[in-house]
């Protein structure tokens, strides 16, 4: 059985997927995961897991990465209908294909200006393998960018 911690892309409140005010997060449609509610300020977005960056939107709003681990499969996702600000507000850090480690800046995020511009800044962090993780704990409350999030244990 494999245990992995995962951390914290961003710095705000953990909450439940469940909690994410979007059916395609809420419902569990793009897999099992958890969400933070980020503190209004500039932060990075941190990889959750040492790997390899296969997908990463030329807006910033959102990148997966494979895992080194069990090729755990990470979306990040930060806000709600945030590829229509077309980058606003983002700041890539990194490129696709790139391997970079766990709690190492992915892009950059003006929260107070994807408020500013009426967007949920809440940020699903999603298991898109599908069958990989068997289950998922984390602790509701507040989190600092780079500590754990959660642990997901992954089927055999």
């Amino acid at each position: 059985m494999t245990v992995l911690p995962i951390l914290a892309p961003l710095s705000g409140e953990v909450v439940p997927v469940t909690a994410v005010p979007d059916p395609v997060f809420s419902q569990k449609m793009m897999g099992e995961g958890v969400a933070i509610r980020p503190l209004p300020q500039v932060q990075p977005v941190l990889a959750p897991v040492s790997g390899k960056i296969v997908k990463l939107f030329k807006t910033g709003h959102a990148f997966a990465l494979v895992g080194e681990v069990g090729a755990l499969e990470v979306l990040v996702h930060v806000g709600l209908e945030t590829v229509g600000l077309k980058g606003e507000g983002f700041k890539v850090l990194c490129g696709e294909s790139e391997e970079v480690e766990a709690g190492q800046p992915i892009v950059e995020v003006d929260i107070p200006r994807l408020l500013a511009l009426d967007k949920d800044p809440i940020t699903p962090v999603v298991f898109i393998g599908r069958n990989q993780v068997e289950t998922l704990d984390f602790t509701p409350g507040s989190v600092q960018a780079g500590m754990p999030l959660c642990r997901v244990t992954l089927h055999k």
